[in-house]
C-alpha cells in the first residue's frame, strides 16, 4: 500500500529543523497574525521593514566588485552604473583590509588578488572618478581599518564637491565576525568595539546618512554555519555593538536607525524566507525590550543579501546560474534591502565582464519580469512559511541564549564558542556531501552536477588569509582565485569536540 504525503518520513532542513511533508491548519494552532506578524512597516517587522516594500520601487541592485589597481576597479564600477547597478561593493584586497601597504614584505603576493589595492587617498580618488557620489550608494568591506577608508571618502567626495551629509553607504566595520570565521582582524575585541562606538557618534554628527556598520552572518555562513546559527550569532554580535556604544554615553536611538546586517541566501528557499522574516522579529524585540528604543527605526533590521557562494561549483559553471537565480528570488521573498547576485563564473576565476553583467541582469529579471514586487510580502500566512519561521525563531532564541549565559558574545569568542559551533555544523555538512545524504543543492543534485570533495567552491567577500579556520578548511571553501586552492584532510572529532583540520 502506497503511503500517503502525512506518513512519509519527515524531512530535515540545512538547520536541523524537521520539515513536514504536509503543512495545515493545525500547525499554525494558536497562531495570532496581529501579534506576530503585524502590518508591513510596523513592529515586529516580521513582513517587512517598510509599508510598501518593493511596490514602491525594487532593491538596491549593489554589485560586489574590486580587483587590481584603483583604475581597473574604477572601470569595472563605471560598466556596473552604465548597466543599471544602483549601488557599488567595494571588494579591498587583504593588505588593504589587514592595514597594510603594497608595498610591505607582509603584502607580497597578495596585492590586487581578492579586491583592490588602496595605500592612500589619491587611490581613492582614483577608484572613484567620474561616479557621482552624491547619487550613488557605496557599501565598502572593510572592517578593522574602516573609520580610515571612511574618511579618505569623505575627502574624496568633497574634491567632487559633494558634501557629507548627501554621502549614503555602508561600511562592513563589523570585527567580532573576523575573530569568528574571517581573520581580518587588528586590534583585540575590546579596543575594537571602542572604535567602532567613536564611528557611531562621529557618522550621527558628520554623515548622517551613512549606515555605520554592517553586522555581518554572511561570513560565518559560508564557514559553515546553519541558518539558525547565522543569525544568533549575528544578532549577539550585534548586541555588544549596542552594547559597547550605550556604555560610551551614546543615545539608543542615536544610533540605532542606522545599524544594518548583511547575511547570505542560499538555494534552500523556504528555509530561506523563513530566517529572514524570524531575524527581523527577534531584532526588534531585543532593540525594544532589552534595550529599551523607541524609534521604530531602531528596531528594524535593515539587510544586504549576498548569494551563496559556497555553493557555486567549478564543474558545469553554467549551473550556477539557476543557482544564483533561486537565491536572489530568496532573498527577495525574504525582504532584503538591497541584494548582490554572484556571477556565475566565480568558482573558477575573477567574474569576466560578460558574467558579473548577467549576475546584474539576473535580478533585473527578478524585479521587472515577475510579479514578485507587486505585493508585499507574498508568503504571509503561508503554513509551512510561518510555521518555520516560529521554529527558526525559537531556535534563535535558545541560541541567544547560550551566548549570553556565557557573558556575551565577546566572551563566547575569547572560549572559542562560536568558532567551534560553526565547525562542528561545517564537519556535518561535508560528511552529508561526501555520502551523498546532504540535503544541499550540491548533495542532492544529478551525478552529472554533484559536488565532490575535490570540487572546489566560491566564496565571494571573503580574502584568503593565513589563520583561516577548521571550518573553512572542512567545508572545501577556497577563494575565487585558482591560485588559492587548498587541499584538506579532516580528522572525525571526539564527541563534543570540533573537528581538526589541516589546509596546505
Amino acid at each position: 500500500m502506497a503511503e500517503t504525503a502525512t506518513e512519509k518520513r519527515t524531512a530535515r532542513t540545512e538547520s536541523d529543523l524537521p520539515l513536514e511533508a504536509v503543512y495545515d491548519a493545525e500547525s499554525l494552532a494558536g497562531f495570532d497574525p496581529e501579534t506576530r506578524l503585524g502590518k508591513p512597516g510596523s513592529y515586529p517587522f516580521t513582513r517587512g521593514v517598510y509599508p510598501t516594500m518593493y511596490t514602491g520601487r525594487p532593491w538596491t541592485m549593489r554589485q560586489y566588485a574590486g580587483f587590481g589597481t584603483a583604475q581597473e576597479s574604477n572601470g569595472r564600477y563605471h560598466e556596473l552604473v552604465n548597466a543599471g547597478t544602483g549601488g557599488l561593493s567595494v571588494a579591498f584586497d587583504l593588505p588593504t583590509q589587514m592595514g597594510y601597504d603594497s608595498d610591505s614584505p607582509l603584502a607580497s603576493g597578495e596585492v590586487g588578488k581578492v579586491g583592490v589595492a588602496i595605500d592612500s587617498i589619491d587611490d581613492m580618488g582614483v577608484l572613484f572618478n567620474g561616479l557621482p557620489l552624491d547619487k550613488v550608494s557605496t557599501s565598502m568591506t572593510i572592517n578593522a581599518p574602516a573609520s580610515t577608508l571612511l574618511l579618505m571618502y569623505q575627502l574624496v567626495a568633497a574634491q567632487q564637491g559633494v558634501e557629507a551629509k548627501q554621502l549614503t553607504g555602508t561600511i562592513q566595520n563589523d570585527v567580532l565576525k573576523e575573530y569568528i570565521a574571517r581573520g581580518t582582524y587588528i586590534y583585540p575585541p575590546a579596543q575594537s568595539l571602542r572604535l567602532i562606538s567613536d564611528i557611531f557618534a562621529y557618522c550621527n554628527k558628520e554623515i548622517p546618512r551613512w549606515n555605520t556598520i554592517s553586522i555581518s552572518g554572511y561570513h560565518m555562513a559560508e564557514a559553515g554555519a546553519t541558518p539558525v546559527q547565522e543569525v544568533a550569532f549575528t544578532l549577539a554580535n550585534a548586541k555588544a555593538y549596542v552594547q559597547a556604544a550605550l556604555d560610551a554615553g551614546l543615545d539608543v536611538d542615536a544610533f540605532a536607525p542606522r545599524l544594518s546586517f548583511f547575511f547570505v541566501a542560499r538555494t534552500t528557499l523556504i528555509e530561506e524566507v523563513a530566517k529572514f522574516r524570524a531575524a527581523r522579529r527577534v531584532w526588534a524585540r531585543i532593540m525594544k525590550e532589552q534595550f529599551g528604543a523607541q524609534n521604530p527605526k531602531s528596531m528594524m533590521l535593515r539587510f544586504h543579501t549576498q548569494t551563496a557562494g559556497v555553493q557555486l561549483t567549478a564543474q558545469q559553471p553554467e549551473v550556477n546560474m539557476i543557482r544564483v537565480s533561486l537565491q536572489g528570488l530568496a532573498a527577495v521573498l525574504g525582504g532584503t534591502q538591497s541584494l548582490h547576485t554572484n556571477s556565475f563564473d566565480e568558482a573558477i576565476a575573477l567574474p569576466t565582464q560578460k558574467a558579473a553583467r548577467l549576475a546584474l541582469r539576473t535580478q533585473q529579471v527578478i524585479a521587472f519580469e515577475t510579479d514578485v514586487c507587486k505585493t508585499v510580502d507574498p508568503f504571509a500566512g503561508s503554513y509551512v512559511v510561518e510555521s518555520l519561521t516560529n521554529e527558526i525563531e525559537e531556535a534563535v532564541w535558545d541560541l541567544l541564549q547560550q551566548v549570553d549565559d556565557l557573558g556575551g558574545a565577546v566572551a563566547g569568542i575569547e572560549q572559542g564558542f562560536q568558532k567551534a559551533e560553526i565547525e562542528r555544523s561545517a564537519y556535518a555538512q561535508q560528511l552529508q556531501i561526501d555520502s551523498g545524504s546532504g540535503s544541499s543543492s550540491a548533495s542532492t543534485s544529478t551525478p552529472s552536477t554533484r559536488r565532490s570533495t575535490t570540487t572546489r567552491c566560491a566564496s565571494t567577500r571573503r580574502s584568503r588569509s593565513t589563520s583561516a579556520s577548521a571550518s573553512r578548511c572542512c567545508a572545501r571553501v577556497a577563494t575565487t582565485r585558482p591560485s588559492t586552492r587548498r587541499s584538506t584532510s579532516c580528522a572525525r572529532p571526539p564527541r563534543g569536540e570540533a573537528p581538526t583540520c589541516s589546509c596546505r
